[in-house]
């Protein structure tokens, strides 16, 4: 009878306990269409053992208002995942009774305070609070020291926490830690020595911050690196000869610092290195030949520095290399014939590299050295005393010209094609159009018509004639080539090649790459051509948009404001790839317009506030962005869609995502592709917003693109609503929304 009535007892005391986590789950608020009478156990996102809830997995579920503190007698709590909802507020101090916690996941909200006993959480292994607003008096020192407590810690994201300050020397007692992302916030100062205690790193992301100082030589010490990702910040100094000892790395990004002095020779002994991008910065010196040795490599950018050398052989050996960017250096002597075939941009701003290769000097012959010596003085004096003939003869030319002829030119000519004489490449364009007849136009915008040309060579270009506008002004045509080098130098693999332009009396126009496919604008028009155009292309399309964005607002030397993205302006290859065309076309015609102007765009994709402000900004790029990510999502322009938002929030409550896709196209197959189709909508919404400074820049967009890697979504898309996706503020603006 004691047996049986201690069992009893027991049975009685789990009942109470079970009945006590069910109250408290209800609490919430997230299971409000439950009772306490169910089984607890099969509500949705809870997994159990023993019937004590171990597990809450609520990412993306649309929760809102605060997390409440009864959140805190789920003792037995495991896991915890409340990403990608609009949560607000704090954490509640009761999430320190939580003492088995091992994964936390509360990214993607709007959390404003992480509570002191977080610390007590001691068996806490992943920490995940990206994407919130952390308010610790505006610096990461209090956060991450208190963060310091949780020995266990492996995985710690606070990346787009918009904490600023330094970092904390106390981040090197986190020993444990495998994975540390505290990129895109405001963080100063250098990076502390102490990093170097966290030996088990395979991962460290800075990026994006504003640190400064040098590269710490301790950063050696981390043999356990794969990733490394320093850049876009302040950073100053040689890249230190230690991270060479760091042989596990598979990807090293040091590019847009102020990094200077030479690239370490020893690089070569980094044999899993992938990806080595140290561009824009300040490094002079050589190409190490060591290079050579990173048989795995795959992409090599050195572009934008002041590298001084040959180009090394031993590079040929890396037969895996896909890109390469040597560009904007002063890299002299011949091209390595193993890298012939590379795009002529990979090589572009070293005027002393020589090749045979289009665009480059034939390389002079080292043979027949011996009677150089006797033929120079020779030679020179016959080429002076041809020179000097000619001088005097065109001298007289000039006289008579200028005699029988005394009105100049407006502007004369200005003409230069990229791989072609000049002169010959003219009538080549004006015979193969006929003088821009008509037959061989093939679109026609506000700023002027595009003809396809077939060179005599094979060659398909793309020719946009120009209004002429201010073209009859003589000063016209400084400002035009000040605006083509300027143009000259985008260089971005989503945007239209620019190879060369013409400024003459008689017409101007700019010579572009041809692309097969066309518009975007034609393929979503055209049943069979929008049916090609699958999920996985929409989506790399829209990626491939922001991320040409992104570069032209924040990585030229001058943001550009294009001002006219629609789908017309997004062209398609024979992969259907996108190209941004027309990029600075506006500047171009006016390049004093930078920012004030008419209203210049096409209808359906013009920001609001042009109704009211003739100011141009970047947001205004932005807000176009929103309405081609939903146009590629849809198939059509979502001008319809558009006037229901901004109109009737209770029409846009039943509509559900599904409903909106383009119905020419099958329901995505995987969970993963319904995920990014929702990860595009709720970035398009963002886009979407009225005021300006609410919407998220393209570099966030862009940086969002590149690190997502959110799980595939549980919902199916049929019930997930548009006013989710609308209220999702996972993006937040120049200003912090309440």
């Amino acid at each position: 009878m004691a047996i049986t009535s201690g069992f009893t007892r027991a049975t009685k005391s789990d009942s109470e306990w079970l009945a006590a986590e069910a109250k408290a789950l209800i609490e919430t608020g997230w299971w409000s269409n439950y009772t306490r009478a169910e089984n607890h156990c099969t509500w949705p996102g809870i997994q159990c053992n023993a019937g004590s809830v171990i597990e809450i997995d609520l990412g993306g579920h649309g929760l809102n208002g605060n997390i409440t503190p009864q959140i805190g007698a789920l003792s037995k709590l495991q896991l915890l995942n409340l990403s990608w909802n609009s949560l607000t507020g704090e954490l509640p101090s009761s999430l320190g009774n939580l003492t088995q916690l091992a994964v936390l996941d509360v990214s993607y909200n709007h959390i404003h305070s992480i509570p002191l006993a977080i610390q007590k959480m001691e068996n806490l292994v992943s920490l995940s609070l990206s994407g919130n607003f952390i308010d610790y008096n505006a610096s990461a020192i209090g956060l991450l020291t208190n963060l310091t407590h949780l020995k266990k810690l492996v995985t710690l994201n606070l990346r787009y926490c918009d904490l600023s300050g330094p970092i904390p020397p106390h981040i090197g007692k986190l020993e444990r830690m495998v994975h540390l992302d505290l990129s895109n916030n405001r963080l100063v100062g250098q990076i502390p020595s102490s990093v170097s205690n966290l030996t088990n790193l395979a991962s460290l992301f800075l990026q994006y911050n504003q640190l400064h100082a040098s590269i710490p030589h301790e950063i050696g010490r981390l043999k356990n690196l794969v990733t490394l990702d320093l850049s876009f910040n302040m950073l100053v100094g040689p890249i230190p000869s230690s991270v060479s000892n760091l042989t596990n790395l598979a990807s090293l990004f040091l590019q847009s610092n102020q990094l200077n002095g030479s690239i370490p020779k020893d690089i070569g002994r980094l044999k899993n290195l992938v990806e080595l991008h140290l561009s824009f910065n300040r490094l002079s010196g050589h190409i190490p030949s060591t290079l050579g040795q990173l048989t795995n490599l795959e992409s090599l950018y050195l572009h934008h520095n002041q590298i001084i050398s040959v180009i090394p052989h031993e590079i040929e050996r890396l037969k895996d290399l896909k890109y390469l960017d040597l560009s904007y250096n002063n890299l002299r002597g011949p091209i390595p014939y193993g890298l012939l075939d590379f795009p002529l941009e990979t090589f572009t701003g070293n005027k002393d590299l020589c090749g045979s290769t289009q665009g480059f000097l034939h390389c002079p012959s080292t043979k027949h050295n011996l009677p150089v010596v006797i033929l120079v003085p020779t030679f020179l004096f016959f080429v002076s005393t041809f020179a000097l003939v000619i001088f005097i003869l065109f001298r007289r030319y000039r006289s008579k010209t200028l005699k029988s002829d005394p009105s100049p030119t407006k502007n004369g000519d200005l003409f230069s094609i990229w791989n072609f004489d000049g002169k010959i490449a003219f009538e080549d364009i004006i015979k193969a159009t006929e003088d821009f007849d008509s037959k061989y136009c093939i679109g026609t915008g506000s700023y002027g018509s595009v003809y396809r040309a077939v060179l005599p060579s094979g060659k398909v270009i793309a020719l946009k004639k120009l209004h002429l506008l201010e073209a009859e002004q003589p000063a016209y045509d400084i400002s035009f080539r000040n605006e083509i080098k300027f143009l000259t130098e985008i260089r971005h693999k989503n945007i239209i090649k620019l190879h060369g332009f013409c400024l003459h009396n008689r017409c101007m126009f700019l010579i572009y790459e041809y692309m097969e496919n066309g518009s975007l604008f034609y393929a979503l028009s055209i049943d069979d051509e929008a049916v090609e155009l699958d999920w996985t292309k929409r989506v790399n399309i829209v990626k491939g948009v922001a991320h040409a964005l992104s570069y032209m607002h924040h990585d030229c030397n001058l943001p550009i404001v294009h001002r006219d993205i629609s789908s017309n302006n997004i062209l398609l290859n024979s992969e259907l790839e996108a190209f941004i065309a027309d990029f600075g076309t506006a500047r171009l015609l006016d390049p004093d317009s930078s920012n004030q102007t008419v209203i210049v765009g096409t209808y359906g994709y013009i920001a609001p506030e042009l109704a009211y402000s003739l100011v141009v900004t970047e947001k205004c790029d932005v807000y176009s962005f929103g309405v081609l990510a939903l146009e590629i999502l849809m198939g059509k322009h979502p001008g319809e869609l558009l006037s229901t938002l901004s109109s009737s929030l209770s029409r846009v409550q039943n509509f559900m995502l599904n409903e909106i896709l383009d119905p020419r196209l099958s329901t995505p197959r995987t969970r993963k592709m319904a995920g990014d189709i929702a990860f595009i909508a709720v970035i398009a919404f963002a886009c979407l917003r009225t005021r300006p400074k609410a919407r998220p820049t393209m570099k966030l967009v862009s940086q969002e693109f590149l690190h997502n890697k959110q799980s595939p979504i549980a919902i199916p898309l049929h019930e997930i609503s548009l006013i989710e996706l609308k209220n999702h503020e996972m993006f937040m603006g120049d200003e912090n929304h309440k």
